[in-house]
């Protein structure tokens, strides 16, 4: 689309404006806002407002559970954006542009961050806040979210059996083995060192890609030289400090899921089978980028 084209979404008319006609439309407006518009407002046609808000339907009376569907809700859009960011510095990675996926991992980090930050809409949630309306979620379960299932294998934390429980929804189903069968951030980030003289071995290189990465020396090696070297035109060092950024604010996520587990149903069983609490500190233990964290040691 150039920049005079008019896209159609939906019914909706989104025509580009540069920045000549709006100096004039603020002149005619002695800058005020424009109040009068032939169509739907230019703001909804872009953003879909309306149909974001259209999509909050609680299942019980309590006015609590629009607050943790809403929220639950942003946690989605927070994990396809997490995850389309993540791509975008695969892709990067995989032609050799190690400077331009940076951009897309500061992103990254930053979505994690606002993702973090929407478990603070859920402290009042005590046990009695989310008995009120429990049992209407039924067997509903994070662990159900194909989305944040596709953030964890871009990761590159594969199982393959995670997979399984969207084998009714073929679309979905057919996504996730798709994802699982391409090479996540992490393994396009081991390929980059290796074309970049490290020495990987072949065996890390040309491993299944649908099951985790196990941590290796060579990979943590290849770390450890890159940060002894501090000159300001290392962007394999900038590299990792923003692939250390991601992994953080990730771990971050899976600790403040545990938190508002343990604040709204202690250590009762997850709704979808698990056993709540006890599982979601299981996965604590999962890291992504392993090397990384573990060459500190050697630094």
């Amino acid at each position: 689309m150039d920049g005079t084209e008019t896209k159609i979404r939906a019914g909706y008319r989104v025509r580009p404006v540069g920045a000549g006609e709006r100096d004039e439309r603020a002149s005619a407006n002695a800058g005020e806002p424009t109040l009068e518009f032939a169509e739907s407002l230019p703001y909804d046609a872009y953003v879909r407002a309306g149909t974001l808000h259209s999509l909050q339907e609680p299942l019980g009376e309590d006015p609590g559970e629009m607050s943790f569907l809403m929220i639950t809700q942003i946690m989605e859009l927070y994990f396809g954006l997490t995850r389309f960011e993540v791509d975008e510095a695969a892709a990067r990675l995989r032609d050799d542009d190690v400077w331009g996926a940076l951009r897309p991992l500061r992103r990254a980090a930053y979505d994690l961050e606002g993702l973090n930050a929407a478990w603070r809409g859920l402290r009042w949630m005590t046990p009695s806040d989310f008995n009120r309306f429990r049992d209407l979620l039924g067997e509903g379960s994070g662990f159900q979210s194909a989305m944040y299932r596709r953030l964890e294998f871009a990761l590159g934390l594969r199982n393959a059996a995670l997979a399984r429980p969207f084998r009714g929804q073929p679309s979905v189903h057919a996504e996730l083995v798709r994802d699982l069968r391409v090479p996540s951030l992490w393994d396009e980030v081991i390929a980059l060192l290796s074309r970049r003289g490290f020495a990987i071995p072949a065996e890390v290189l040309g491993r299944d890609l649908t099951e985790a990465h196990e941590s290796h020396p060579a990979v943590e090696a290849a770390w450890v030289a890159i940060y002894r070297d501090d000159t300001p035109d290392n962007h394999l060092r900038m590299l990792g400090e923003a692939l250390s950024e991601v992994a953080e604010r990730f771990s971050d996520w899976r600790y403040e899921h545990l938190k508002a587990a343990q604040r709204a149903m202690g250590g009762k069983a997850g709704s979808g089978g698990s056993a709540g609490v006890a599982w979601l500190r299981r996965g604590l233990d999962l890291v992504v980028f392993p090397e990384l964290l573990s060459a500190r040691t050697l630094m």
